[in-house]
């Protein structure tokens, strides 16, 4: 019995309470033995229904033991005994508490097996700290996945961090360490003590925790996640009923920690609460249909973005607490904005109070740096062959699903998962079993992720930022695809880019730029995005990427959204596009408001993106069939001398379509002969050109009437004035 106390003394247990607790007495069957380790009492008192029984202090390193007489306790054979400790510490303090070593072990053999097994898809409900009852007694479980450890403790104000306090035990062979302790209540900060089987003690965050301190600090802290009261019943109802693809998107990308900063303390993050007063009604205002946030989980370093997360569970401390982040969600539901989240299962950072290393083993990670690590970011990349991270990273999603409703994941750096020679150079990579380079654990953790939001939640956007060929990306998983529903389409986005940044006299040797992406329009679901990353790291803004004087800046700024409004495909703008920042994205202020505030131009851009949502969603050409080449149809794609392409797109019913013509050159284009598809009257709807927009107002206002002559790939034509650097679009009366 002493090598097993100085076991558990030294934190070199697996099983505390086969020491400490409730035992019976070897020497006299009548008689049972409590113990508790209490380094800091004084002195500690058993307290068992009316009776006080002084505990007898049989180590100098605060073991206290108490020998009771069963009869005399009433002491029940089936249920665990009843009583209490009363401690007087050195410090003169007192406390009254209950014994964690006297709770039978909660966690179900079945949620164990699912586990271990990769199918507990409701882990977030099981592991972590989770606040409740236990035989009566409130208090926070403490869960933790080690199996490697030698031993894990749970450290915390409440025992003065120390790890001989509150010693967890392992559940058989699942590697899952488990405590009740009574007591613990919301907004207590713990760590798990670890350790290791080299005999090493490490601090580690809960990897489940909801909610964090502010870094730098790294603590964990208890949250209860379960209370807010939601009124978005109806935005749930229609969403189950709706698909989404043939319906507008038109998506705000938001980094919620520079959108908008306090301007009274321009260090201060806004909280999501104040987020929902400020963002959701100018959303609402400029017509974007979502609004996609950069990573808010836990994350250590703000110049990540949020791409290097340390708490898959857990909301980021810099923008409030759980329920500020609900009411958030729900504000956008009751206006009719669905709610999209970047979500990081590729990689995550080697922080030490992180994943890595976590049980002194590589745990999460592979143990091979040619697989487990990531040497273009830094950063440790989770081990897809095994069932538990496997199960970790889709709690992980549908965790956000569930406790936030949030409406998409947009699933980031798929393509570094996907291929096992991702940054890497020769010899820095393993081929898969069939000498290849496709990773096949990832491309099936893919498929398994899709397959089981789709059958908890069947209309979740689950989207791809993915930048290669990779096939059938948004096709379904039992088609041979990776499940996902949308794919950002990054070769429209290098082209679109690519060929705004020419000047306009230099256009025409480029013209390929404008339409190649029609080739493959189809092939995927595809978001066209002009996101962060293309605004940051020397890119320059959108408007600085523009060529020309500031007028044709401007005008070049509103034709490339024309241009993405008008392909194929839902649409993305990063926060700042709107209104034509000027300055790169920096992610430690806020936006320059002052912009749109102070200058007309800015302020035009502004107004100009409202009318084009505006348009946008009123219309069904433009969203009904993004994903069908029905909804499509070319005009003339060869006018590369004059940098004018034209086409139809179309709704459901065929007759119901829009001409659009998009003029990327500076001059003004008098009698331009435009193809019609039919013989109707036409009349110009849309300018990007519109004095209002801080155009020249050359947009044609005349009705357009059609000559019954072939023109290109139109069965009819027309005469038009085209503005310079514009888009026009046309409908037919």
């Amino acid at each position: 019995m002493k090598d097993l106390y100085k076991k558990i003394l030294f934190n070199d247990h697996y099983d505390p309470f086969q020491f400490l607790g409730v035992h019976q007495s070897k020497s006299n069957s009548q008689d049972i033995i409590i113990r508790t380790l209490q380094p800091s009492a004084q002195k500690v008192a058993l307290i068992t229904g009316s009776q006080k029984h002084q505990m007898k202090k049989i180590e100098p390193e605060g073991l206290f033991e108490s020998q009771l007489n069963k009869a005399e306790l009433d002491f029940p054979e089936l249920e665990p005994f009843d009583y209490q400790y009363d401690i007087t510490f050195q410090a003169g303090n007192k406390i009254l508490i209950n014994d964690p070593y006297r709770f039978i072990p909660q966690l179900s053999e079945q949620d164990r097996y699912l586990f271990n097994f990769g199918t507990n898809y409701s882990l977030y409900n099981l592991l972590g700290a989770q606040l409740g009852m236990h035989q009566k007694v409130s208090g926070t479980m403490f869960r933790v996945w080690a199996p490697n450890a030698r031993a894990v403790a749970v450290i915390g104000h409440f025992n003065g961090w120390d790890c001989r306090v509150h010693q967890m035990r392992v559940l058989g062979s699942s590697g899952i360490w488990e405590l009740f302790i009574p007591g613990i209540v919301e907004n207590e900060l713990y760590r798990f003590k670890i350790k290791t089987a080299a005999g090493h003690f490490l601090e580690k965050s809960d990897p489940f925790q909801f909610s964090g301190e502010t870094r730098p600090q790294t603590a964990s802290s208890i949250r209860n996640i379960n209370r807010y009261q939601w009124r978005d019943h109806e935005w749930q109802k229609t969403k189950r009923a709706t698909s989404p693809y043939d319906k507008p998107m038109s998506i705000y990308e938001v980094h919620p920690g520079s959108w908008r900063r306090d301007p009274s303390n321009p260090s201060r993050f806004l909280t999501f609460k104040e987020l929902a007063d400020q963002l959701i009604p100018y959303v609402k205002d400029m017509g974007f249909t979502h609004i996609e946030l950069l990573p808010v989980a836990e994350h250590p370093l703000d110049e990540s973005w949020g791409y290097q997360v340390t708490g898959s569970f857990s909301l980021s401390s810099r923008y409030g607490v759980p329920d500020d982040f609900m009411y958030f969600v729900d504000q956008c539901h009751l206006n009719n904005i669905a709610v999209i989240l970047d979500w990081v299962p590729a990689h995550f950072p080697k922080d030490p109070h992180g994943l890595a290393q976590f049980d002194g083993t590589a745990l999460y990670e592979h143990e091979d740096p040619r697989k487990g690590a990531h040497p273009e970011w830094g950063t440790l990349i989770y081990n897809y062959g095994r069932k538990e991270v496997i199960n970790f990273l889709i709690a992980s999603a549908l965790f956000w699903l569930d406790k936030y409703h949030i409406d998409g994941l947009r699933v980031d750096a798929v393509a570094s998962m996907l291929y096992l020679d991702y940054a890497r150079k020769h010899g820095e990579w393993i081929p898969n079993c069939y000498g290849g380079k496709e990773n096949l654990e990832a491309i099936e953790f893919i498929k398994h992720l899709n397959s089981i939001i789709f059958d908890h939640y069947p209309h979740t956007l689950m989207i791809a930022e993915e930048s290669t060929s990779f096939y059938g990306v948004s096709k379904p998983a039992d088609q041979g695809g990776l499940g996902f529903g949308f794919k950002w389409n990054m070769g429209w986005m290098n082209d679109i880019l690519s060929y705004f940044s020419k000047d306009p006299l230099f256009r025409k040797y480029h013209h390929n730029a404008l339409t190649f992406s029609l080739m493959y329009a189809f092939s995927e679901n595809f978001i066209l995005p002009l996101s962060h990353d293309e605004v940051v790291h020397g890119k320059r803004s959108l408007l600085e990427k523009m060529p020309g004087d500031v007028w044709q800046k401007f005008a070049n700024l509103r034709l490339l959204l024309t241009t993405m409004y008008l392909h194929p495909g839902k649409k993305l703008l990063f926060m700042g596009g709107e209104f034509a920042q000027q300055s790169e994205w920096y992610c430690k202020q806020s936006l320059d408001w002052h912009l749109p505030e102070t200058n007309p131009k800015h302020n035009q851009t502004m107004i100009f993106v409202r009318a084009l949502n505006t348009f946008y969603r009123a219309h069904r050409a433009l969203w009904e069939c993004d994903f069908r080449d029905s909804g499509f149809h070319w005009l003339d794609f060869e006018d590369r001398d004059n940098s004018i392409i034209s086409f139809v797109r179309c709704a459901n019913d065929p007759k119901d379509h829009l001409v659009c013509l998009l003029h990327f050159s500076p001059q003004t284009m008098f009698d331009y002969k435009i193809g019609l598809p039919e013989n109707r009257e036409y009349q110009i709807i849309f300018c990007s050109d519109d004095e209002r927009f801080g155009g020249s107002s050359h947009c044609d206002e005349r009705l357009i009437i059609p000559i019954s002559e072939r023109y290109a790939k139109a069965e009819y034509h027309a005469h038009i004035t085209v503005p310079p650097l514009a888009g026009v679009v046309l409908k037919p009366l």
